[in-house]
């Protein structure tokens, strides 16, 4: 017995760090985290936590790549980018699978990921355009006043589990494009796809050392926000660790964007194609299982709505289908984690406790030759008041709640008054009522009649409030916060002028 659980241990996995164009085996690792799959509940590998000394590793690997790729001309750094994206459309279907196996999210879902990843990378495939300066002729005699736009050094992203990939493709694309060196310390929930992008980039001809992968925890986390060498840190995941991320690493000087959490609002007003609104609450509200920091956790439905609404998304919930994310015929997959579960099932139980109507219960769910996954079926609830913990907390899991109000003021008064500011959304046929909605909500981006408002990836992402720490977004906003601007007086002029002891004028 004994000797077929050794043989079973030396079968799973073994996840460790990427430095400098390799795999990176710190001796004497003493810390891993288990890797589980969320569709069976069991571990299948383990992942190395990094150490101090790993992360001093990645950097100095970063600092040192930094001093010949900053110094790349943008147009030579692209064509590297043009390899990289042809590798991420060629392995598509193996980059799906291997998030599935980890994440649990369906393929579809997970597939739809990789293209909006690999939409940040062909964006970046304009930096030499993006990373353009300004000129100014003659702003006084024989000068010229012109604006530079250099990279800062090593940069750090710390991504979330709910997207291993479009997320670190985000920061990265953006970070190697305009010429910085990448330290990625992805989720340890799921980090084995953070490794196939590292190997993908070293086949397309990206130097040794550019992009760097550590895994780890909190360790691992504070090590880099410390670093005297990492020059800027970009974040996602939940608003209290976005605060610490954004406080430490602002204190040791750091450039610092960090994205928090959500509870994103859709309001549906009674004239609104009603199918229409019940469709895009069900997608928006489930898909994923619920962990998307854009999901529509939050339908407010005004007046007259509410009866219609409910029901409709109820019956479209009676359809969806609960299973393992490598089912083609799944709908939702499992959550990431045990953990995660009990969290989502202690919300339901606490909502209906307090008075909210469970309208669809999904506790009971069960997927068949996987009764210890992570599952939990869609839940509705109906009645939600502002005061109860339903409404104020970010539940990441597949909850629907619906808030009551008389009135679109009262409906918009809501959404402003929220802590969170990552997106809203409103489903009407008035056009007054839709531009009213886009010029009042406090949210980062706003759809009207799109229950998801994902802008494509050449405009910014970031949410407001609580939503968001730090002044730039990230996608194409980000080459701003990847580069330092520099500004340029020159003066070429013959004869020589003399010595002039005035303060130079534009007369």
């Amino acid at each position: 017995m004994q000797e077929t659980q050794d043989k079973s241990q030396e079968a799973r996995k073994t996840v460790t760090h990427w430095i400098d164009g390799k795999p990176f085996e710190e001796p004497d690792v003493d810390r891993y985290g288990d890797i589980f799959d969320p569709a069976t509940g069991e571990v299948q590998g383990r992942v190395a936590l990094a150490s101090q000394a790993v992360v001093d590793a990645a950097v100095s690997s970063g600092e040192e790549a930094f001093d010949v790729w900053g110094s790349t001309p943008a147009p030579k750094r692209v064509r590297v980018f043009y390899n990289f994206r042809d590798l991420l459309l060629r392995h598509a279907d193996e980059l799906a699978a291997l998030i599935t196996s980890e994440h649990g999210k369906t393929l579809d879902d997970a597939a739809g990921e990789g293209v909006r990843g690999r939409e940040t990378v062909e964006v970046a495939l304009s930096a030499p355009t993006l990373l353009k300066g300004d000129f100014s002729n003659q702003v006084a005699n024989g000068f010229d006043t012109y604006s530079l736009r250099q990279p800062l050094g090593v940069c750090v992203g710390i991504t979330p589990f709910n997207f291993p990939v479009m997320i670190p493709l985000y920061m990265s694309a953006v970070a190697i494009a305009a010429g910085n060196s990448f330290v990625l310390k992805p989720s340890e929930q799921d980090p084995s796809p953070s490794m196939f992008l590292a190997e993908l980039w070293d086949e397309a001809g990206l130097p040794p050392g550019v992009f760097n992968v550590v895994h780890g925890d909190k360790v691992a986390v504070d090590a880099l926000l410390d670093h005297p060498r990492v020059q800027a840190t970009s974040f996602i995941g939940s608003t209290p660790v976005a605060r610490h991320v954004y406080q430490r690493g602002a204190a040791s000087g750091k450039r610092v964007q960090a994205f928090g959490g959500a509870k994103n609002h859709m309001v549906v007003l009674p004239d609104a194609d009603m199918d229409q609104a019940a469709d895009a609450l069900t997608s928006a509200a489930y898909g994923s299982a619920g962990q998307r920091c854009m999901a529509i956790t939050t339908a407010v439905a005004v007046g007259q709505a509410g009866d219609e609404l409910v029901e409709k998304t109820r019956e479209r919930i009676g359809a969806l289908r609960v299973g393992i994310g490598s089912d083609p015929e799944s709908d939702l997959g499992p959550l990431i984690r045990d953990r995660a579960r009990e969290r989502v099932l202690s919300y339901i139980e606490r909502g209906a406790e307090a008075g909210a109507e469970l309208v669809v219960d999904g506790r009971a769910v069960r997927v068949e030759g996987h009764e210890n996954g992570f599952f939990v079926g869609p839940c509705l609830f109906d009645h939600v008041t502002p005061d109860m913990e339903l409404y104020q907390d970010e539940i990441f899991g597949p909850v629907l709640i619906v808030v009551r109000v008389d009135t679109f003021d009262e409906a918009l008064a809501l959404v402003k008054s929220n802590r969170y500011g990552n997106g809203s959304a409103i489903f009407t046929r008035s056009g007054w009522a839709a531009r009213r909605f886009q010029e009042e909500a406090t949210t980062g981006t706003v759809g009207i009649n799109v229950p998801i408002p994902f802008p494509v990836s050449f405009y910014g992402f970031g949410g407001w409030n609580d939503s968001r720490f730090g002044d730039h977004n990230i996608n194409a906003d980000a080459f701003h916060f990847y580069t330092k601007p520099k500004v340029v007086t020159a003066r070429w002029q013959r004869p020589p002028a003399g010595v002039d002891m005035g303060f130079m004028r534009s007369e």
